[in-house]
């Protein structure tokens, strides 16, 4: 099925937080069977994070809840020598294993990818981490914010007398969560499989800067925060209005010369200070101000409806919880509803629409070791067993 061609893929998911979890997740919702190898007693950082002490306490923070539905868990401690070798049989059914530790840790255990291509040789070993397996960097501690810092994006963030600024969200996480989903994607592709990934979150995110990277590598300019504007145009940024902010882009000069005729400024079209492109560049500042004094007469709304009809691009400048309940978003489907344990759980679905279908999680966020016995028993362990190691602590 289009919106389930990962089914039959078995992936494990050894990460943490966010990066790694968001990555899984993304592969979950494409059909594959997820399942989440946790600490016993611990599991996820990310149990105990989020904005419910209530829910932290119970170890199903809402920063768990963000990208875990779908999956299955299972504890075991893979340290123990009993643990390793468990998890070497996992290994063998598996397609795919992703992990976030820093780089030499997995080596450390006995579990690294030399070790267990040899138990399954077509075994896709994902490896996420802040900086890539190698360089001078590679087992520094790597947070989102740091990552944010070390690749640039934080200088060019905010206006020239704010910045650095961090990014409201952690950019670098999701980002390179997107490129391991991408890259397993992409292995599970070759004949025949087994690979090993190297992500670096900072490597995903400077190739996101695109155009800002390459007018530096190519155009010798210096990347630099410029708050709202778009650098490469005006009149196009974000203006004020009546009563709210809301962006413009008139790119083209038949769209900034359909934008000074509607809102009456014919005169600024004849300006020698705006003449070309790169003159308005160069003047964006004067220009805007010029704009305002017309854009502060009336709502966004009515802008927005107009300079659209016009061909100008336009929008409105939404909160989060605005965006959340634009018709646009909301009647499309992105936020789905999940119940578990008698309440209804709001979680974003897949980005992805395939032929007309959103894929949603299919199952609510897993409690902390909910499907060890389904999981261990199926390698042949009886329930005795599986009590007996959890008991022991390897469960």
């Amino acid at each position: 099925m289009a919106t389930e061609p990962l089914a039959g893929v078995r992936i494990l998911d050894l990460t943490n937080v966010l990066a790694g979890p968001y990555c899984c997740y993304q592969l979950a919702l494409m059909g594959a069977e997820v399942i989440k190898v946790e600490r016993p007693g611990t599991g996820d950082l990310a149990r105990v994070l989020g904005a419910d002490p209530a829910r932290n306490k119970a170890g199903m923070g809402i920063s768990f809840l963000a990208q875990n539905a779908g999956k299955k868990s299972v504890t075991l401690d893979m340290k123990a020598e009993a643990g390793k070798a468990l998890f070497k049989q996992l290994v063998q059914g598996a397609d795919v294993l992703v992990e976030n530790f820093r780089p030499g840790v997995m080596d450390r255990l006995g579990l690294g990818y030399d070790t267990l291509k040899k138990v399954n040789p077509l075994l896709i070993y994902c490896a996420i981490s802040g900086f890539g397996q190698d360089g001078p960097r590679k087992k520094d501690p790597a947070y989102d914010q740091i990552v944010q810092g070390v690749s640039g994006v934080m200088s060019i963030t905010g206006a020239p007398e704010t910045a650095p600024y961090r990014v409201g969200y952690p950019l670098a996480d999701t980002v390179g969560g997107l490129t391991a989903a991408f890259a397993v994607a992409s292995a599970l592709n070759a004949s025949p499989r087994g690979a090993f990934l190297d992500i670096s979150m900072t490597e995903a995110v400077i190739s996101t800067m695109g155009w800002v990277v390459s007018n530096h590598l190519i155009g010798g300019v210096t990347p630099a925060a410029h708050g709202n504007e778009n650098t490469t145009s005006a009149p196009s940024g974000t203006f004020q209005t009546a009563d709210m902010p809301i962006n413009i882009a008139a790119n083209r000069d038949e769209q900034w010369q359909a934008l000074a005729r509607h809102l009456g400024r014919e005169d600024l079209l004849e300006h020698p200070d705006y003449a070309t492109r790169e003159d308005r560049k160069t003047n964006r500042h004067r220009l805007r101000a010029q704009i305002e004094t017309v854009l502060t007469t009336r709502d966004a709304s009515v802008w927005v409806s107009e300079l659209n009809a016009l061909g100008v691009p336009a929008g409105p400048v939404l909160t989060v919880e605005d965006a959340l309940e634009d018709k646009q978003i909301a009647g499309r489907g992105l936020i789905q509803t999940i119940t578990t344990h008698g309440e209804d759980l709001l979680l974003a679905g897949s980005p992805i629409v395939a032929d007309g279908t959103r894929p949603a999680p299919k199952m609510p966020p897993p409690t902390l070791g909910q499907d060890n016995l389904e999981i261990w028993s199926s390698l042949g362990l009886s329930e005795t067993e599986i009590t007996n190691l959890s008991t022991e602590g390897i469960l």
